[in-house]
């Protein structure tokens, strides 16, 4: 397992906080260098390193794999799914299931989405655009071939939330996807969901390309006004 030279875990100041916890298995990621794919040590090491019991190594471990950080494999171990950072959140997010889970997220997504979309508009780098450029068409290839496009559409958007210059904003509104990770790989089991919402993502990349954060903003309410339409038609479908 790759490893920074002489990165240990570091103790932590206060017995059984998770927080603290938390912060401190960042912290040792970070400096042993560990990129996804790569094995945490193992939950005896971790006790030792952090002096704090199993069920306290155990809490915090459930959290990062609720977050989509870590994944665990029985009888494997733990593994870093996803990289962190020193200004990683661990912000447990309490959220319904399915449409009332879904609006309430929705009502929050809008307030940072379009702020995201504006900052973006004005501070996107030739650097961000390129990426942004990659994201969308392959989402428009994907959405071309089936219809749909779940990860795409996702790796599109956090193009440009990491555009806005705020690494905040892209820690908030992946973990908010993660918490309906398999709703969104094919919500309520439709490839029309959203379908509508597909033209605005190529004005919304061109409102960013021109540096015009007001017609971002429109585009992405736009975008979200869909999404919200269909989250209420397709759950009041399932219902009948």
């Amino acid at each position: 397992m790759p490893q920074a030279d002489g990165a240990t875990i570091r103790p932590i100041q206060t017995s059984g906080r998770r927080d603290a916890i938390l912060e401190s298995l960042t912290d040792f990621i970070v400096r042993s260098n560990l990129v996804p794919g790569d094995q945490l040590p193992p939950e005896r090491e971790l006790m030792a390193g952090l002096k704090v019991g199993r069920s306290s190594i155990r809490e915090a471990i459930g959290h990062l794999q609720a977050l989509g950080i870590v994944e665990i494999k029985r009888g494997s171990g733990t593994y870093l799914k996803r990289q962190v950072s020193e200004k990683t959140l661990f912000m447990p997010l309490s959220i319904a299931t399915q449409r009332d889970g879904l609006l309430q997220t929705l009502e929050v997504r809008r307030g940072l989405e379009v702020e995201a979309s504006m900052l973006a508009a004005k501070r996107a780098t030739a650097d961000d655009i390129d990426k942004m450029r990659a994201a969308l068409d392959a989402m428009e290839a994907e959405h071309l071939e089936f219809g749909t496009a779940g990860q795409a559409d996702l790796v599109f958007h956090l193009s440009i939330y990491n555009a806005s210059g705020n690494p905040l904003f892209e820690q908030l509104l992946s973990q908010m996807r993660e918490a309906f990770e398999s709703f969104f790989a094919q919500p309520f089991n439709r490839p029309d969901f959203a379908r509508e919402s597909f033209e605005f993502h190529r004005m919304l990349f061109d409102a960013i390309v021109a540096g015009n954060p007001e017609q971002a903003r429109q585009h992405t309410l736009a975008i979200l006004e869909i999404v919200e339409r269909d989250i209420v038609r397709m759950s009041d479908e399932e219902q009948q």
